[in-house]
């Protein structure tokens, strides 16, 4: 029912997962993100492959041997499929034999795609090589990208409905969360959610507090000052703000 990512960019550190799918809130169900690991679980989703294997994976585990086990473990293991990364950065992937064609995965040395129920092969091959490509973008736009490859070579070969984009920074609260749950578009609602959250989320959620910095920037005035900065740039380039917040009177003036 979906195809995912799961990368980590070792030049910022950032651990990302983008997951798109014919599948009602596939944000919710899929991605699993800690400071230091990923876990993407899918087609019949277990989310105890989820939760315990994040947990296990922060503290040291590989992810090779947790999927071994996990499949082990699992009377359903052939209707699942999942990718993981580790503390290490060490990537691995399990697609279980029953699941629906084409089903199948790649991993990489820094990130790994995995899909089900999908056109065929070239959507995951797609994917991955464009990701591996776009190291000129940051990785929300490079994410979002390479989905769009991915949707390109046919996608979920149901259609579309969800799509889900989590980025972790070293903490254990995500630096950007985002979801469409039920869209006609649904990598085109995260690509306009993710122009809204430039315009001020990202600048508060750069000043978030840190396991390194409990209080984070407490002083809100060169916050405001980019904020500003921001909204005076796309201002000048003609760029509308695409939020559907409503506004006052006042803001609008």
């Amino acid at each position: 029912m979906t195809y995912s990512i799961i990368a980590h960019d070792t030049g910022t550190d950032e651990i990302g997962i983008i997951v798109a799918s014919r599948f009602f809130a596939c944000g919710a169900a899929v991605p699993y993100v800690g400071r230091r690991v990923a876990v993407a679980t899918q087609a019949f989703v277990n989310p105890l492959w989820g939760t315990e294997g994040r947990r296990r994976l922060e503290a040291g585990e590989t992810a090779e041997t947790l999927l071994a086990e996990f499949a082990d473990r699992d009377a359903g293991h052939d209707i699942r499929q999942c990718h993981m990364m580790d503390a290490a950065g060490n990537f691995a992937a399990f697609t279980g034999a029953g699941c629906v064609d084409w089903a199948g995965h790649q991993t990489g040395a820094h990130h790994s795609v995995a899909g089900n129920m999908l056109a065929g092969p070239d959507v995951v091959h797609a994917t991955f090589d464009s990701y591996a490509s776009r190291h000129d973008l940051p990785m929300a736009q490079r994410l979002l990208v390479a989905m769009r490859a991915g949707e390109d070579a046919g996608g979920d070969k149901r259609g579309r409905q969800a799509a889900g984009l989590v980025i972790h920074r070293g903490q254990d609260h995500a630096y950007l969360d985002l979801r469409a749950d039920d869209h006609s578009d649904p990598l085109g609602e995260l690509e306009r959610l993710l122009d809204v959250a430039s315009e001020r989320y990202l600048y508060v959620a750069d000043a978030m507090p840190t396991r390194d910095n409990f209080s984070g920037t407490t002083d809100r005035a060169p916050i405001d000052a980019a904020i500003t900065r921001a909204e005076q740039t796309r201002k000048s380039a003609g760029q509308p703000s695409r939020s559907c917040a409503t506004n006052t009177e006042a803001d609008r003036t």
